[in-house]
């Protein structure tokens, strides 16, 4: 029975976080390093337990993000998105203030977890209504099997970076490629909620 309930963990977290590999992948590829690398994995872990949080406490009864406030979580990865563009449009513009393009900084933690979080509101339109039929014991191996997950996701996300025509079209597209990638997840938000009627 525990068996059971481990795949269909896994299946529902594969179906709520495909969308997270191809901004792993975008995050990874644009930086190279651990200190990097280190960053990214753990925003996306304290991005996915706020995730838990927000859902297990949904799950228990209590309204933290009502059903018309979800969509506009949107508005996050759209605002990272513009950052993310300013900021390679000014690293592209200026001709000599920065130290020079040799090694990027990447986003921080924040950024991923923010980013996470607002990409999220598919996982808790699923997780509340799972955890809440499951109970808490069985709500406690969700979460384990979804914590596991999130670093098989990391490493799958580095993977595809890593590989030497992704990495090349990341280090030379990636700094388009972000903030497009962050506006459209962001749209979608807003567009899969209702925002727009």
């Amino acid at each position: 029975m525990t068996l059971g309930l481990v795949g269909q963990a896994t299946g529902m977290f594969a179906v709520t976080n495909i969308d997270d590999i191809v901004l792993l992948a975008l995050f990874f590829g644009r930086v190279p390093g651990r200190a990097a690398a280190g960053r990214i994995v753990l925003g996306q872990y304290l991005g996915f337990a706020a995730i838990l949080l927000i859902a297990a406490a949904g799950s228990l009864g209590a309204t933290l993000l009502p059903d018309p406030v979800r969509p506009y979580l949107g508005l996050a990865p759209i605002a990272l998105g513009l950052r993310a563009g300013w900021q390679a449009w000014r690293e592209r513009r200026g001709t000599g203030d920065t130290d020079d393009e040799s090694v990027p900084t990447g986003p921080g933690v924040l950024t991923v977890a923010g980013v996470t979080v607002a990409g999220g509101a598919d996982n808790l339109g699923v997780y509340i209504p799972v955890f809440s039929a499951e109970g808490p014991g069985r709500t406690v191996l969700y979460a384990v099997v979804f914590l596991v997950l999130v670093g098989i996701w990391c490493a799958v996300g580095r993977g595809l970076a890593t590989r030497p025509v992704i990495a090349r079209s990341l280090s030379r597209w990636g700094h388009v490629v972000v903030p497009v990638v962050l506006i459209g997840v962001g749209l979608a938000i807003l567009v899969e909620g209702g925002v727009f009627g």
